[in-house]
Order: C-alpha cells, then structure tokens, then sequence
C-alpha cells in the first residue's frame, strides 16, 4: 500500500470532493459531503464520503465513469472502510 501523508490526505479530500461533485448529475443522487477527520489516531479513518441518494440510483452510481475513477484511482490507498446505508 502505498504510504499516505497529512499532504496527501490534504490534497486527496479537495480531489475526492472534485470528483464526487460530479455525481450529482446522477438522477436520484441530491448531496456529497466529503469529511476529512480533523485528528490523527490510529483507530481513525482519514476521509469520510457521504451521499444521499435514492435506492435506484445506487446501481447507476455503482456502473458511473465516477465510480470506476473513484476505485482506479484511489482504490490502493485504502486500506480499511466503512459502507453504512439507511433508509
């Protein structure tokens, strides 16, 4: 895996917001927020991405030139995540 800095994850969070930005011109998905954690402990994750979206557009999202970018290029530097959905 290859190694992250405070400057990566920095850069990552404005280029992850970029991009995640242009999901919205998905039917069905209406707000991004990217987070970025704010304190370094090991037991943290660095960037949080939320989505609300309705049901039917998660399968769009999922096959988006978005999604394939989002796993192509940043799919290495994760090393642990959390998928939580809720209605």
């Amino acid at each position: 895996m290859p190694e992250i800095t405070k400057k990566n994850i920095d850069e990552f969070a404005v280029q992850i917001k970029e991009l995640f930005d242009n999901t919205k011109e998905i039917e069905g998905i209406h707000e991004v927020n990217v987070f970025k954690n704010c304190i370094d402990r090991d037991n943290r994750y660095d960037i949080m991405i939320e989505m609300e979206m309705e049901k039917e557009a998660l399968p769009v999202y999922d096959e988006s030139q978005w999604h394939v970018l989002w796993k192509h290029e940043y799919g290495r530097f994760i090393a642990q995540k959390t998928i939580f959905d809720r209605e």
